[in-house]
Formats: C-alpha cells, structure tokens, sequence
C-alpha cells in the first residue's frame, strides 16, 4: 500500500550565469522531484542550461522550464509591460531552447513554472495567463503549468484543459486571499523553520494553511517550493523531507500526482 500523502517538491535552478555563479544546483538536486531550470532570459546561459539538465538526468528527477522576462540584470524580478502576444513569444523561445538541451539527453520536460516577476504578474493579470497557457498548449499540451493556487495563471490552465499544479511556499506568510504577503512588510517572509515545516505538513495533510492575520483558509496545492541557495537553505530542505518522512508523506515528481 503507498502513501496517504504525496507531495514534490520544486526548486529554481539552473540560474548562474558566465562566471557568475548563483545557487547551489548540484547540492539541491539530488533532494528535490522537479527542478525548474532556468531558460536564459532572466538568468542562464546555453553552457548553465546544458550542464543543469544532465545533473538532474544523473540525478533521476524530472525537469521543467522557468521561463522569465528578458531581464538579465533584474534577476527577472521587474515588472515589465508586454503585450500578450510578446509574453506569448518568449514562452515559445525559451520552451524550445531549453527543450534543444533535454531532447539530446532523452529527458522529457516536465513542467513549466514562470520565474519572479512573470509568475506573480500572471497570477494576477488574466491576459497575461493566457497568453502563458496558449504557449504552452502549443509546444506541448501534455505539460504541467506549476502556478499560485488561486491565481489566473492556475484558472487559466484549468479552463484550457492543461494540466496543472498549485505550490505552497512553506517560508512565506498568505494574505487572506490566498496571495503572498508582499516581501515589504513583516512577517512576510518566515524564519521559524519549525513553524514553515508544521505548516507544509498541514497543508499536505488539511489541505489548509493560517494567514498573516489569523484565519484559516484552504489552500490544496501538490508542490512545495524550496531553495538552496546557501547552508542554512539547504538544512532546511533535508528537515522538510524528513519531517515528511516521519508524516508518512512521499516525494514524487508532478507527473505522478497531477
């Protein structure tokens, strides 16, 4: 008999740059299910791309596109105004490019999840999803779109049939909308790794998580977000999975949950 619970757990990776290095990539995966790499856009670069994708082949995890807007020097993390028909475009460029390193190693892409700023402006502008969604859907409508639970990204991919995961940020305070608390205020960002792993556990289990301001809301997500960027990062990763251990929770990559 398997699991009660299964849950994957997503990282952003593949984003160092030349001689500029950023994260810990090879440290990282061997401790997640789905990596998200880097398309060259926000950050990467062709030789990043090809390395990152065959250090998650060796490791066994599955792969998907973190497509960004074209903004090297703002980490992708500028609100940028475009139309749809331009967002549209480079979600097809950097899919395809990313895709070129994957299909040479026979790793098949996974899923894609938009970076920093293109992820929160398409949880919010409906347009914006859309034009993310038809990208998607065209390059190959078999992909997973990891968005904001709640969010238009996630209704968008829902109404076109996409197939689609929510993630839940286990270090980062909910409004009572279900949205992120915005970086800028306290209390946004959680520091008590007790707390963060306690309400992972009773978000996978519950299917609810308590708010900045005290209420509880439900918030039914299938991957959670985890960064490794430095040490400390990467101890909290190792007591996430073995809080779920001891929580009869599995790891498992998208495609076997959604």
């Amino acid at each position: 008999m398997g699991a009660l619970y299964k849950i994957d757990l997503n990282s952003d990776l593949g984003e160092s740059f030349g001689n500029y290095k950023i994260g810990r990539d090879e440290d990282v995966i061997p401790l997640i299910s789905s990596a998200n790499i880097a398309c060259g856009y926000h950050a990467s670069d062709p030789v990043v791309m090809d390395r990152t994708v065959r250090i998650a082949k060796e490791a066994g995890i599955a792969a998907g596109a973190h497509p960004g807007y074209p903004d090297l020097m703002g980490f992708g993390r500028r609100n940028m105004a475009v139309s749809p028909s331009e967002a549209k475009a480079y979600v097809l460029y950097q899919l395809g490019a990313l895709d070129a390193f994957m299909k040479t190693i026979g790793l098949p892409m996974q899923h894609v999840k938009p970076h920093g700023a293109f992820y929160n402006m398409a949880a919010k502008d409906a347009a914006l999803a859309e034009a993310i969604c038809e990208a998607v859907k065209e390059y190959n409508p078999e992909l997973i779109i990891l968005a904001l639970y709640g969010g238009e990204l996630e209704k968008c991919a829902r109404a076109m049939g996409l197939r689609t995961a929510s993630e839940f940020f286990a270090d980062r305070a909910y409004e009572d909308d279900g949205s992120l608390v915005n970086r800028r205020l306290e209390g946004a960002v959680i520091h008590d790794e007790e707390i963060a792993i306690a309400r992972t556990v009773k978000m996978i289990k519950e299917k609810k998580v308590t708010t900045i301001h005290g209420t509880e809301i439900e918030l039914d997500c299938r991957s959670v977000c985890v960064h490794g960027d430095n040490e400390k990062a990467l101890a909290f990763v190792r007591r996430i999975r073995e809080a779920f251990a001891a929580e009869g929770i599995e790891i498992a990559p998208l495609h076997e949950i959604v």
